[in-house]
């Protein structure tokens, strides 16, 4: 058992036991709540309350005008609200948090919310059609229905639920306080970023605090429909894994007996077939006897015409070849002494 540092990066060896959040009344309490505070915003800035005239003194105020020296490093803390990057960065370490524990439950539950969060702060933008500070036409006016898509913050909304999901994930009370705490401060100070670059009134970021929250606090609704899903994936990767270890049990294996006979491309002879007698170029000329025929095979009748040709063509071959060797020598000939038949007169 590995005690250093570095054994809370291991894979686990089973799932562990990880209590999933319920809707307790504290947490219904707290949704119910959140809920007022948002329908709140959403008619003061409908019936042009003061919260609109405080809109538009913030806006001609100018922040960025006001400290241009937080300009450059602003620009770049927003990102931590923006959908895409901030998206990549939490999935890639929940996606970690569910190889280890054997589990598919962060990564679903951030699916889930994210849906959530875009289905709901993205009707309302589309609805109230809200135009930003920038695009502003008429001084005093809440800008609504004129086509924009500012309210509520989505950066500021996107900031609530992506980095407060990991302290809903957080396996210890202890843990969960701190990364409520962190994910609140990042949370806040997006928003209030977004305010002093000019990019969103200060109402847009008050409805996008509470539209974060309202989704974070009905995630426990999620979680049956969380299980089912997981359980879904589960079954269908056992499935395909099921299926090809089936599929490489039906290959035929042909294992090849000791001194057995090797399978090859060429086709095999059908059973009861003789093979016929094949003769070596070079032992063509040993192996036939005087009369052209193989040495131990008995004679044939057809055979004879045949043999008698072949002798006679082989004999007119034999001189041919001997007439084309180089003449003899000063040292005499090279071919052995033989007797020849004595001729009459």
């Amino acid at each position: 058992m590995r005690t250093d540092i570095f054994a809370r990066l291991d894979r686990e060896p089973e799932p562990p036991k990880i209590e999933v959040p319920r809707m307790t009344r504290t947490r219904l309490a707290l949704f119910g709540g959140t809920l007022a505070f948002y329908l709140v915003i959403v008619v003061a800035v409908l019936l042009s309350t003061p919260l609109v005239l405080i809109d538009w003194k913030i806006m001609l105020f100018r922040p960025y005008q006001q400290w241009p020296e937080w300009h450059a490093f602003l620009d770049y803390y927003v990102v931590l609200g923006q959908r895409g990057p901030t998206a990549v960065m939490v999935a890639a370490w929940l996606g970690w948090r569910s190889w280890r524990q054997h589990t598919l439950r962060p990564l679903l539950s951030l699916g889930a919310a994210l849906l959530l969060l875009n289905a709901t702060v993205g009707a309302v933008k589309l609805g109230l059609g809200r135009l930003g500070p920038h695009y502003a036409t008429q001084i005093g006016s809440a800008e609504l229905f004129a086509g924009g898509d500012i309210f509520p913050s989505g950066h500021t909304a996107n900031a609530v639920v992506t980095w407060g999901i990991l302290a809903y994930l957080a396996t210890t009370p202890r843990a969960r306080r701190y990364l409520s705490a962190l994910s609140a401060l990042v949370a806040l100070g997006v928003g209030l970023t977004t305010v002093y670059l000019g990019t969103h009134w200060l109402s847009d970021v008050l409805l996008g605090w509470a539209a974060g929250l309202v989704v974070l606090l009905a995630l426990p609704w999620c979680e049956p429909v969380i299980t089912v899903a997981e359980a879904w994936i589960l079954g269908v990767r056992d499935r395909l894994r099921e299926q090809l270890r089936s599929r490489r049990r039906l290959v035929p294996s042909l294992p090849v007996a000791t001194g057995g006979a090797v399978p090859g491309i060429f086709p095999q002879r059908p059973a009861g077939v003789e093979e016929p007698v094949r003769e070596t170029v070079g032992a063509a000329s040993a192996g036939r006897t005087g009369n052209g025929r193989a040495a131990g095979l008995p004679a044939s009748p057809l055979a004879a015409p045949r043999a008698h040709h072949t002798a006679g063509h082989h004999s007119a071959a034999h001189h041919a070849v001997r007439s084309e060797r180089a003449p003899v020598g000063p040292a005499g000939s090279r071919r052995p002494p033989h007797s020849r038949p004595a001729t009459g007169g």
